[in-house]
């Protein structure tokens, strides 16, 4: 499949502590937590670095130093615009399209072991569908791509377990088709913690070299 005019967005944070990852840092500290979440973004640039589509990072709150930080040209880094995550969303698609992109992929940083081959699937589904998504197990989404802006992030009770159906349900109002991606999982609680040592651990999420190297030390017992 061409990829020419694929753009895949990606929702980041600067890692500062006390700012990343807050139900993580409940258990492990505010530092942990902080190079965990820098880890999981080392780990998404690198593997993006030289993907078959464009590549764009949406950064919120705004931060100068993110584009080096990571070694992005500051070109491929933008701010986030809107007043909560549905509205930050469809501004991104909207300017990714108005900008010239045929399909655009959304995704956020909190899933560093999200195979190159997930987000090239969401492209080709969007060659002949409206919206697709990747289910997470919390009931929300890691992944969500359009053809074009619908508006598929009105009404939707955000941080909730019922954002995927709720999504669905607009998709639906608005006629729209449907792709679903295999289901996966964000790193948000402690519980994910373990879990994703153990993928790691099995050989299931290659290319996550830092956030292996972070998380053994942040899993180490205590002296």
């Amino acid at each position: 499949m061409d990829r020419a005019g694929d753009l895949l967005v990606v929702f980041a944070r600067c890692p500062v502590a006390g700012r990343v990852k807050t139900r993580l840092a409940a258990r492990i500290g505010n530092e942990p937590a902080a190079a965990l979440y820098e880890a999981f973004v080392c780990d998404l640039v690198l593997r993006f670095r030289e993907a078959p589509f464009a590549v764009r990072w949406e950064v919120a709150p705004p931060d100068d130093g993110f584009a080096e930080r990571f070694g992005l040209p500051s070109s491929a880094c933008f701010e986030q615009s809107g007043a909560d995550l549905g509205a930050r969303m469809l501004t991104a698609f909207r300017e990714a399209l108005a900008a010239g992109a045929c399909r655009c992929v959304v995704i956020g940083s909190d899933m560093p072991h999200l195979r190159l081959e997930v987000v090239e699937e969401a492209f080709e589904r969007l060659a002949t569908t409206d919206l697709a998504l990747g289910p997470a197990e919390d009931g929300g989404y890691y992944l969500i791509g359009l053809r074009e802006a619908h508006d598929v992030f009105r009404g939707v009770a955000w941080s909730s377990p019922a954002v995927l159906d709720e999504t669905l349900r607009r998709a639906d109002q608005l006629g729209l088709s449907v792709a679903l991606l295999e289901r996966g999982f964000d790193v948000d609680e402690p519980s994910d913690l373990e879990r994703l040592r153990l993928l790691l651990a099995a050989g299931g999420a290659a290319g996550c070299t830092e956030t292996a190297r972070v998380l053994e030390h942040v899993l180490a017992p205590s002296a």
